[in-house]
């Protein structure tokens, strides 16, 4: 029957979705459980978040903070399968597998300097105005 078939395949569409999303979370727990770095993207992409709220930033601005903050993610995630790929194919100390690191890094290195910049051009004015107003409050 024709109407069965496309249930079948429908199961094994969602099945296989399931599937590929757990590899993905896999891969996800695996970077915030050895990556040391990931525990200080976490910490600021929360302060960023606080920040946001509490400044009740535009939409705008939120999708330049979610920009940012993606970008880090997912540069922390690239160089860390990077990393994996390199020890595998070179296990032994190797220049070209230490430049590949290094470029990885720097990527890193990249993402989160631009989210910082990011963070205060977009956090900085409206949090200045909330310390300044608390420091010096009108008469």
């Amino acid at each position: 029957h024709p109407p069965e078939k496309g249930r079948q395949a429908m199961r094994r569409f969602f099945r296989t979705r399931r599937r590929a999303f757990g590899y993905a979370f896999s891969g996800w727990w695996y970077v915030l459980r050895t990556q040391r770095n990931a525990l200080v993207h976490a910490l600021f992409t929360l302060i960023a978040v606080v920040l946001g709220i509490w400044l009740e930033i535009s939409f705008r601005d939120w999708a330049s903070i979610v920009l940012a903050v993606t970008l880090v993610w997912m540069s922390e995630f690239l160089n860390t399968a990077l990393e994996a790929v390199v020890d595998l194919a070179s296990p032994e100390q190797h220049r070209l597998a230490k430049i590949g690191k290094d470029v990885g890094a720097a990527a890193v290195l990249i993402a989160a300097g631009a989210s910082v910049l990011t963070g205060l051009l977009v956090l900085g004015p409206p949090l200045w105005e909330r310390v300044r107003a608390f420091l010096l409050p009108s008469p």
